[in-house]
């Protein structure tokens, strides 16, 4: 058993845990300085992520969770090589339930293509999915519990998700947590929002760009505090995030795996890297995201 990064996969852990639902994100962001270890050359990690979701109401009850996130990051693998483009375009479908005052749920399938879209195949695609179930304990307060789980090019992983949204009574100060995958920590001054938040991302891509026959195994793990602007009575979030990311793109042959991927462990892994270890650096990111509140929905109705 060897302790690695967490490994884990941007996905819609709070959909409707809260009184919103973010049905569009667009994020640029570009780390300063990644420098490859045991050498004097360094790279730096330009990304691109456009999330859309749109739900589908059913009745007063169930509603389809339907959508998809499209990311890509641009960097040298190599010290002194030629920059490479990762893709992955993952699609969402699911079901958001509500049971009572209390009980809810969310079941989302999340199937993917992931590679350097170069000479992609059967093989650059993977399968994973999400299971919450949310538990209301009043109105400022709701917890959440479930797991997610993927196929990779290393293997499966599978991680537990616990945490919690809070709202104040005054709706300045908001915490929403999915440990380990996420957390936001904010609070308002009127059109201003301040905040820190914490994501985990991990992924794989099949990189087949001059005849290669390798993957890449991605951990990334970012902090960051944000300044974030409020139009449109907050339907219009206009953010920009300064923080560290340690970002690490490890590349090994098409069919070294290990045998199960676990939260921040990984069981059976015995691969050795093919490129020197890439270290974090300092990032700035901005980000646009188009807000729908549910609550206001559900008072006009």
């Amino acid at each position: 058993m060897k302790k690695r990064y967490l490994l884990l996969l941007l996905l819609p852990c709070s959909l409707f845990a809260q009184d919103y639902v973010d049905l569009v994100k667009i994020g640029y962001g570009q780390t300063f300085n990644n420098e490859f270890e045991g050498t004097n050359n360094s790279t730096y990690v330009k990304s691109f992520d456009a999330d859309l979701t749109v739900p589908i109401v059913l009745n007063n009850k169930h509603a389809l969770v339907t959508g998809a996130v499209y990311n890509r990051s641009n960097l040298q693998l190599f010290p002194e090589a030629d920059f490479t483009s990762l893709h992955s375009t993952i699609v969402k479908l699911g079901l958001a339930s509500t049971y009572n005052d209390t009980w809810s749920s969310t079941v989302v399938l999340l199937p993917k293509i992931a590679s350097d879209y170069v000479n992609s195949t059967s093989e650059d695609f993977y399968f994973g999915g999400v299971a919450l179930l949310k538990y209301q304990k009043n109105e400022h307060l709701k917890y959440r519990f479930g797991f997610y789980a993927s196929t990779e090019a290393f293997g499966a992983f599978t991680t537990p998700i616990v945490g919690w949204y809070y709202l104040s009574p005054n709706s300045k100060f908001e915490m929403d947590v999915s440990l380990p995958i996420a957390a936001d920590v904010n609070y308002t001054f009127g059109i201003t929002t301040v905040g820190f938040d914490y994501i985990g991302i991990g992924r794989s891509f099949r990189i087949t760009e001059n005849n290669a026959d390798v993957y890449a195994d991605v951990t990334e793990l970012n902090f960051a505090s944000y300044l974030q602007f409020n139009a449109l009575e907050k339907s219009v979030l206009l953010r920009a995030k300064f923080g560290y990311s340690s970002s690490n793109y490890e590349l090994y042959p098409n069919g070294d795996t290990i045998d199960l991927g676990l939260s921040a462990f990984s069981f059976g892994d015995d691969r050795t890297p093919l490129n020197p270890e890439i270290n974090g650096g300092f990032y700035l990111k901005f980000e646009a995201i188009y807000r729908f509140d549910i609550s206001e929905e559900e008072k006009a109705e």
